[in-house]
């Protein structure tokens, strides 16, 4: 797993700005998640060779002066409990408040590297200023500017070389299924339910507070390892923030599984966090399978279901080819579905078409339904075929493929789900020059 930068300070000292800068670094980079708020919390960067996630604890401190206090402890706590280094943003220009006393208080009880950055210091004088920070008891300091981006690469050099070594995982060759949702839709009692009766399980191969457990599942001739996001420590003190830390917990669930088994809770309906969490296993090109748990206790009717279902696919659209399966964890009803439809995506995932068959089923499609043409000029497809990717891309060789707009791209999509199969599986189809 990559480790874990978090970046913190009081408000409005500049620590969005450092954290756009980072994860812009390289194209590289997978976008930054929507977090919870309304403000972009999560990036991948690398520096130096080294790939490391980003944590932005800023930009959802609301209300008055008085509350940023405990808000900001939160988020200190949260972040000095996920990551591996702490980067604290001060503002030169202010000079040192109250509040990064109070900041520099809770980090200097830390066990973990702590780099104090000095932002906007862009001339000669704000340089002199920023040797007030001495008195916070951090010891040296870093001078950025992160609107222009200097002083920002000596920064990355001292954190990169902080960084603990992360064991390389053993790749385990099992289809890795993680379980994911918001709190209390019931994600330990779905696992506890499957796992409960079974004397064939490995329990719990060692997580840390910060990790997912990983459980070895062996049942009904399904072997794969079950990686639970729920059942993880929360420090006492992190009373809020439940979604922004489940968020964090599926984001590297999420990055390190096969297929993500994604908890609702059915009395609650599709929220915004659910959405959320779907679209970033549908981002990271995962498969998914949504599980509609608590179903025994809502009120149906014969038409319940089908409703449902077409709310969530309402908000998953247009990605809405994913099986969802109505459970409960409590009276065991469809567990082992649940399991069965996620070997499904699994398979699917995995899924290739040899070339001649694709093409001997497109062409004649494409025949049919031609892209429409662009000022007057006639878009040909000759060819098409599967990229060996780890997930399925497929390549369409046209003389104009510019001129092919999303919707036609949409169209020939559904066409190779209709014909192939890949539920629950996200598709990337490509059009290249001939």
């Amino acid at each position: 797993m990559s480790c874990i930068v978090a970046i913190v300070g009081r408000p409005n000292v500049g620590k969005s700005t450092l954290f756009n800068r980072l994860i812009k670094r390289r194209e590289a980079i997978v976008d930054a998640v929507s977090g919870v708020t309304r403000d972009r919390h999560y990036g991948k960067t690398d520096w130096n060779g080294r790939e490391f996630s980003i944590i932005d604890t800023g930009g959802y401190v609301v209300g008055s002066d008085d509350v940023f206090e405990q808000e900001i402890d939160k988020q200190v706590e949260l972040a000095i409990d996920e990551a591996d280094a702490i980067v604290f943003v001060v503002d030169a220009e202010a000079g040192v408040t109250g509040l990064d006393e109070d900041v520099a208080n809770l980090l200097r009880k830390v066990e973990k590297p702590i780099f104090l950055a000095v932002n906007k210091v862009d001339t000669a004088k704000r340089e002199a200023d920023a040797l007030e920070f001495y008195s916070l008891g951090l010891g040296e300091y870093y001078t950025i500017s992160s609107i222009n981006g200097s002083g920002t690469g000596d920064l990355l050099d001292a954190v990169v070389a902080a960084l603990p070594e992360k064991e390389e995982e053993e790749i385990s060759e099992l289809p890795r299924f993680a379980v994911v949702g918001r709190p209390n839709a019931g994600k330990s009692s779905f696992i506890n339910a499957l796992i409960g009766e079974d004397r064939y399980i490995v329990t719990d191969i060692a997580g840390t507070t910060r990790d997912s457990n990983d459980t070895k599942y062996n049942r009904f001739g399904f072997e794969f390892n079950l990686i639970d996001t729920a059942g993880i420590r929360r420090k006492a003190k992190v009373k809020e923030d439940l979604e922004f830390y489940s968020v964090m917990r599926s984001v590297r669930a999420i990055e390190h599984a096969d297929v993500c088994l994604l908890v609702l809770d059915a009395t609650r309906g599709f929220e915004g966090q659910d959405t959320n969490i779907f679209w970033l296993a549908q981002r990271n090109r995962k498969g998914v399978v949504i599980l509609v748990n608590k179903w025994d206790l809502v009120e149906k009717d014969t038409n319940s279901a089908k409703e449902f279902e077409k709310q969530i696919q309402r908000e998953i659209a247009p990605f809405t080819d994913v099986p969802i399966i109505f459970m409960s964890a409590l009276t065991k009803q469809r567990i082992y579905k649940a399991i069965e439809t996620a070997v499904e995506v699994y398979k699917n995932r995995s899924k290739r078409v040899p070339t001649s068959k694709l093409n001997e089923f497109m062409l004649p499609v494409i025949e049919n339904y031609p892209p429409p043409a662009v000022k007057g000029k006639y878009i040909k497809i000759k060819f098409c075929t599967q990229l060996p990717t780890p997930v399925p891309q497929f390549a369409f060789f046209a003389n104009l493929p510019q001129y092919v707009k999303d919707p036609y791209k949409r169209f020939i999509e559904n066409k190779l789900r209709e014909e192939f199969d890949f539920t629950g599986v996200p598709i990337d189809v490509y059009f290249r020059k001939k």
